[in-house]
């Protein structure tokens, strides 16, 4: 499946290492027209569509597609009209727990799409989502602080939903730069989540593994003495 996970962060020097990918998937799918690309982006404050217009700012720079812009209000549903007729399907950052409760009725019509080879890139909260275990948010297990507090999501205990379920095991973003590389490692540990990849800023894991960006994706796996990490 053509899965794109970004793991956060902004670079216009890295815009096409890390959006080019998805753009070229979305456009193999169609002849004579452009790609049309649905964003999908929580909140409708000010604030929000203040920090929404990075997406297009970034996206804008790698050319050859038509964005479709869906702005969801924190609390409502996305709309399932947004993936009608879609050649590609990029879900934003920010508040995940959010993301989740918005999107999670489409689950299922968003499987079904990236089955039939309609690209997904999921940025921050929509890489966490995409997985089958996704971990959106917390800093502590077991009352333990396991990452840096500002990573928590407005949760306390480290919380895993049932995910999308377009990658296997977690995912957690902004790794090396909010220190969330220890949290999937203890989530790990801790049997939270069977196994998962961290991805840095301005990083993408590809298909088939490949990494693109800025940084490195890491990847935990659990071990008879605790786990084993491993960076792409």
């Amino acid at each position: 499946m053509n899965v794109f996970l970004i793991g956060g962060g902004w670079s216009d020097e890295r815009a096409t290492d890390m959006f080019g990918g998805f753009i070229a998937a979305a456009a193999a799918r169609v002849e004579g027209r452009l790609p049309r690309v649905a964003l999908v982006v929580m909140g409708t404050d000010e604030e929000s569509l203040e920090y929404h217009e990075k997406y297009v700012h970034a996206l804008g720079l790698v050319q050859g597609h038509e964005l479709l812009i869906a702005l969801v209000a924190e609390g409502d549903a996305l709309d399932p009209a947004v993936l009608d007729d879609i050649d590609g399907l990029f879900v934003g950052g920010g508040p995940t727990p959010e993301y989740h409760a918005s999107l999670s009725p489409s689950y299922d019509v968003i499987r079904e799409l990236v089955a039939d080879g309609v690209p997904y890139a999921g940025f921050s909260a929509g890489a966490a989502i995409a997985a089958t275990t996704a971990i959106v948010g917390g800093w502590r297990i077991d009352g333990t602080p396991v990452c840096p507090e500002d990573s928590n999501e407005e949760l306390d205990p480290v919380t895993v939903v049932d995910g999308i379920g377009l990658v296997g095991g977690a995912v957690d973003v902004h790794a090396s730069q909010w220190g969330n590389l220890s949290r999937l490692v203890a989530a790990v540990e801790a049997g939270l989540v069977p196994h998962g990849v961290a991805i840095d800023e301005c990083t993408t894991l590809g298909p088939g593994g490949s990494v693109a960006g800025a940084g490195r994706a890491w990847r935990v796996s659990p071990a008879p003495d605790g786990v084993v990490v491993s960076r792409s």
